[in-house]
């Protein structure tokens, strides 16, 4: 048995926008650093000072740092630093995904196709250096159809072991028609779709600004899974995967209730086993009610992330030492942090 980390983070740096091509150089982010005016305090408490600068909007970069991994591994200054220390929390392999990204970043489609395109590049050398332990989520032009299927093959074929969505997105709910193309696309390549706690939408992140990560990001995941399903979404990509990220699983229970009894109200029959027969999957916390959880979830479609890297209230780097104080059985734990993400992202 080996230990998948399902959610674990790389913090963006300078180093990120170095693949940028020559002529996409104007379009790289700058850092601006504060130096009067009130305090503003990050997750964990320090004073924040660094923020990036795109499209002339001001997003924090030192805002959500986990103090308990080191600059030179969260920042993957070091590669050898990050698997040094993901030995010692018994971590196997780590799926990444961004932290910049996890909010909308560019309207301009010639810039968020240089800031994806160079992200890529920057994840797929990581990988290189990882000895295959540091697999990642790549970032979709959706603003460039015409150059997706070009980028996600590349990610594909550099160690990209799914697409990475937001609960909102370009303005659009994620049940949008808009958004088949790239579903197809997902589902020929094999490469499931991971929808992480964030928000593509300008409009409703900004209508949210002063509230908390919980309505802006996590409530925008939860919703996009309600609306797959409501729209029968996954059915018409019948061997696509779906992932719910840094979204707990808690709500699960509540959402499967209210979607029977719409299904029941109009006359349609529900699934047995809705997340099974859907191919979808959430990345479960250790502070859920996991025996309740699987009993509704089902015990082969969870599985269990660190949040490697940040500071929030979905952030636990012992994650996997404390899932086996929770009662489980030992057959469905092995299931949650082995099988279950290996089968949703693709591992071999």
């Amino acid at each position: 048995m080996a230990i998948v980390d399902a959610d674990a983070h790389v913090l963006e740096t300078p180093d990120t926008w170095s693949f940028m091509e020559e002529n996409d150089r104007a379009f790289m982010p700058m850092i601006v650093t504060q130096t009067h005016g009130g305090e503003v305090l990050s997750n964990a408490g320090a004073i924040q000072h660094d923020y990036w600068v795109i499209e002339n909007r001001i997003n924090g970069k030192d805002r959500n740092v986990g103090l308990d991994t080191t600059k030179e591994s969260r920042e993957m200054a070091s590669v050898d630093a990050r698997l040094s220390h993901m030995d010692e929390l018994g971590i196997d392999i780590q799926v990444l995904y961004p932290t910049l990204f996890l909010r909308p970043v560019a309207r301009d489609h010639r810039r968020e196709f240089a800031l994806a395109r160079s992200y890529n590049r920057w994840l797929a050398e990581i990988w290189k250096q990882g000895h295959g332990r540091l697999r990642w989520v790549a970032l979709p032009p959706l603003r460039s159809q015409d150059r997706l299927r070009d980028e996600m093959k590349f990610a594909k074929d550099n160690g990209a072991c799914g697409i990475f969505l937001r609960g909102l997105e370009d303005e659009r709910n994620i049940a949008d028609p808009y958004f088949h193309p790239l579903y197809a696309l997902a589902e020929e390549l094999d490469l499931p779709i991971c929808m992480h706690s964030g928000n593509g939408s300008f409009l409703h992140h900004d209508f949210f600004q002063l509230d908390t990560t919980f309505t802006k990001f996590k409530l925008a995941v939860v919703g996009a899974f309600h609306s797959l399903l409501e729209k029968g979404i996954p059915s018409l990509f019948p061997k696509l995967r779906w992932g719910f990220i840094e979204v707990s699983a808690q709500w699960v229970p509540y959402v499967l209730n209210d979607l029977e009894d719409r299904f029941r109200r109009n006359g349609k029959t529900f699934w047995d086993n809705p997340l099974a027969d859907n191919n979808m999957y959430v990345a479960c916390e250790v502070t859920d009610d996991l025996g309740y959880v699987v009993g509704c979830a089902g015990e082969d479609q969870l599985m269990l992330g660190t949040d490697y890297g940040h500071h929030d209230p979905s952030a636990e780097i012992k994650a996997f030492k404390l899932i086996r104080e929770q009662g489980l059985e030992d057959r469905v734990v092995e299931k949650i942090i082995d099988h279950n993400p290996r089968v949703f992202y693709g591992l071999r």
